[in-house]
């Protein structure tokens, strides 16, 4: 009995598709470029997009497939579809979906999937063609449909960043909350879009659809619906230009993932290439980095790739406050980018006993951390006991903001550091990242080090700012502590031309991994 509905349901679609629509429906009326909406009112109208044929600038959808490949299934599932690549490119455009969907999503966990809200967005944003963008924000309300993407690989990217009200895209079967790499039914998808838009047309009046020629989606479903309809040609994306971070209706702040480069065919090929190599020159830079004093491995990382900019002005001046204070170590005070920030600190001022304080670090990396790390507990007075105890030893390096970020943006600082040093010396940094980050927040962190090592040139600027006054002194009302965290906050901010937010800890994690970013003991 089951089977049937399906099936009754296609015929009554079909019957009122192509029957009492042929009838109901005037014929729409098709326009040659949709640049010409921009001279027009659309405040009340609702414009329905294709996100691959008329948002996006690149033709090509395998980089992104290959995203999901590699973040969500790992090295050898994303080799797999290079390899089968020049054969999908010989296939129909439906079996060449069906197939990359397959590979990419066969076996993942439902739940555990993040890659559509904490790794696709930044790549989605960075292809969508500024022009586009601005017909559609004119517009009362935004429909993105897609008859290639699934839903779950879109749905994050348009709602939350682009502010898309509406989002159709296929859907995949699961079984036991685990992908089965099968794109439901067509007629599902088309029953869905059939339903939605006919309220859209009831509510607001004129529908404009917004495709392209290549996509055959305006065939059956736009050409029922829509008064109007415009298409987007190959040469009319090839002039767009991309749209700017300043116009982002949402700043990306947050992103994961490992891969720093968009892998489109020819970086996918780069990027294999290089992994041999990326192994053997981690693993030598490791050891370099662990078994060989500061003054000689300096010299040796750098003929190795890894580069270091100082600020020597800086370095000199707090070199002579360290010798001249004999009962105190120095702070310094970080923006978090990587693990090995502390590290560089060190590299920077070649002192090979400063030390770190951390919140959720993994044993792998404590064991193998070249400098001493002391994990801290939460608890605001053992914590603040902990890093005064540190800076009798010798000079400290704290990062207030808890974790790190990619983008240049500054999270909250804690302002447990200005209460345990009477002088704190901010530390502007930078890296670059080639291929890999760095950085985690779903991942295992204790590879953190080994794939920021594994980049071609993994470089680190340092740049150390003019010390600031602690919070030590009595203050009854406890605001001087803020103040003087924000302004160091303000100060590392601005000498990095970085957005300084209320942002935390808490809040990236939330985002990314869906958690409060505790890593269990280990």
């Amino acid at each position: 009995m089951s089977a049937k509905i399906p099936i009754f349901q296609s015929l009554v679609f079909l019957f009122y598709r192509f029957i009492l629509r042929r009838y109901r429906n005037p014929k729409p009326k098709y326009q040659k470029s949709p640049s010409s909406l921009l001279q027009s009112d659309l405040s009340r109208d609702t414009l329905i997009f294709n996100v691959e044929g008329a948002l996006l600038k690149s033709s090509s959808l395998f980089p992104y497939f290959m995203l999901v490949a590699f973040e969500a299934g790992g090295v050898i599932r994303s080799f797999l579809l290079f390899i089968l690549y020049p054969l999908i490119s010989l296939m129909s455009h439906e079996m060449a979906l069906k197939v990359m969907v397959l590979v990419s999503f066969f076996g993942v966990k439902k739940d555990g999937f993040r890659a559509g809200r904490a790794v696709l967005p930044k790549y989605f944003l960075e292809d969508v063609g500024f022009e586009m963008f601005q017909v559609l924000k004119r517009g009362g309300k935004r429909i993105g449909v897609s008859d290639v993407l699934p839903q779950v690989m879109i749905e994050g990217f348009l709602r939350e960043y682009l502010e898309i009200e509406v989002v159709v895209g296929r859907e995949m079967k699961v079984v036991g909350g685990y992908y089965l790499g099968i794109l439901e039914d067509k007629t599902k998808h088309d029953l869905v879009f059939d339903e939605l838009v006919r309220k859209e047309r009831l509510n607001n009046g004129r529908v404009i659809g917004i495709t392209s020629f290549n996509t055959s989606l305006h065939r059956y479903l736009f050409s029922q619906f829509c008064q109007e309809i415009y298409f987007v040609k190959k040469s009319d994306k090839r002039s767009w230009q991309t749209l700017p971070r300043n116009q982002y209706p949402k700043p990306l702040i947050f992103h994961d993932g490992r891969l720093a480069i968009k892998p489109t065919l020819m970086n996918t090929l780069v990027l294999f290439m290089w992994g041999p190599f990326a192994v053997v020159a981690a693993a030598a830079r490791l050891f370099i980095s662990l078994c060989i004093p500061y003054s000689f491995s300096i010299p040796i990382l750098c003929y190795f790739g890894c580069r270091l900019t100082v600020d020597h002005q800086y370095v000199s001046s707090h070199q002579k406050s360290s010798n001249s204070s004999k009962r105190k170590g120095i702070l310094f005070v970080c923006n978090h980018r990587t693990l090995l920030d502390p590290l560089y600190v060190g590299f920077a001022l070649k002192e090979n006993n400063i030390k770190t304080v951390t919140y959720s670090l993994s044993r792998v990396s404590e064991i193998l951390a070249p400098i001493k790390t002391v994990r801290l507990t939460r608890d605001r007075v053992s914590d603040g006991q902990a890093m005064s105890k540190l800076l009798t030893e010798g000079d400290l390096v704290v990062c207030p903001e808890g974790t790190t970020c990619r983008e240049p943006y500054m999270l909250r600082f804690s302002p447990l550091f200005t209460e345990v040093s009477d002088v704190i010396v901010p530390v502007a940094m930078t890296t670059d990242a080639t291929f890999f980050y760095g950085t985690t927040a779903s991942g295992l962190k204790a590879f953190d080090p080994l794939f920021f090592l594994m980049d071609p040139y993994p470089s680190y600027t340092v740049r150390f700012l003019d010390a600031v006054s602690g919070a030590t002194c009595q203050d009854p009302d406890g605001k001087l502590k803020f103040e003087v965290a924000n302004n160091v906050q303000s100060k590392i901010g601005k000498a990095l031309d970085y957005e300084c937010t209320n942002l935390t800890r808490k809040d990236k994690y939330l985002i990314l991994a869906g958690n409060n970013g505790v890593v269990k003991k280990n």
